[in-house]
Parts: C-alpha cells; structure tokens; sequence
C-alpha cells in the first residue's frame, strides 16, 4: 500500500475563547506582571490602543481577538443585569 493511498485524520480543535474568559487572562496577566489590570483595560476599551496590554502570556493577542463594541456592550449589560 503506498503511503499516499491512506486517509489522514486530523482532530480540529476549537480555539475559540469567550469573552470572559480572554479578559480574565488578560488580566491575570497584566496583574502577573505588575500593572494595574483595571486601568490597563479601560486604557485599551478607550484608546484601542494594544500598548496598554503586556505581550506576557500572548495577553495582547488575546484581547485583540475581542470587538471593542461588543465587549463594551457585553460589559454594560453584565453591569445591568438585575436580579429575576
């Protein structure tokens, strides 16, 4: 059997990564290397500016990957949620 005879099987992994779960690693990351990760975030929703976020465990890609409106979105609505 010749080698280009057989099929190859690839296991596909999701990288995609929620919302909540890419801030929060960036901010594990911006308070791992010293920042205050609360004034580093609010620099970058603002300026959209990636020098606000360190490269320290990909963080800046990471946040990059977010849409600043809807992050922003996400964030007011999470900050109004009421109880049911």
């Amino acid at each position: 059997m010749d080698e280009l005879d057989f099929t190859r099987k690839f296991n596909v992994v999701d990288k995609k990564i929620g919302t909540r779960e890419i801030l929060s690693s960036v901010y594990d990351s911006l308070k791992l290397k010293g920042y205050n990760p609360i004034n580093q975030i609010v620099g970058y929703i603002l300026s959209e500016d990636p020098t606000y976020i360190t490269n320290y465990n990909n963080a800046r890609a990471l946040i990059c990957r977010i849409d600043r409106d809807e992050l922003l979105s996400e964030l007011v609505e999470s900050y109004l949620e009421k109880d049911s």
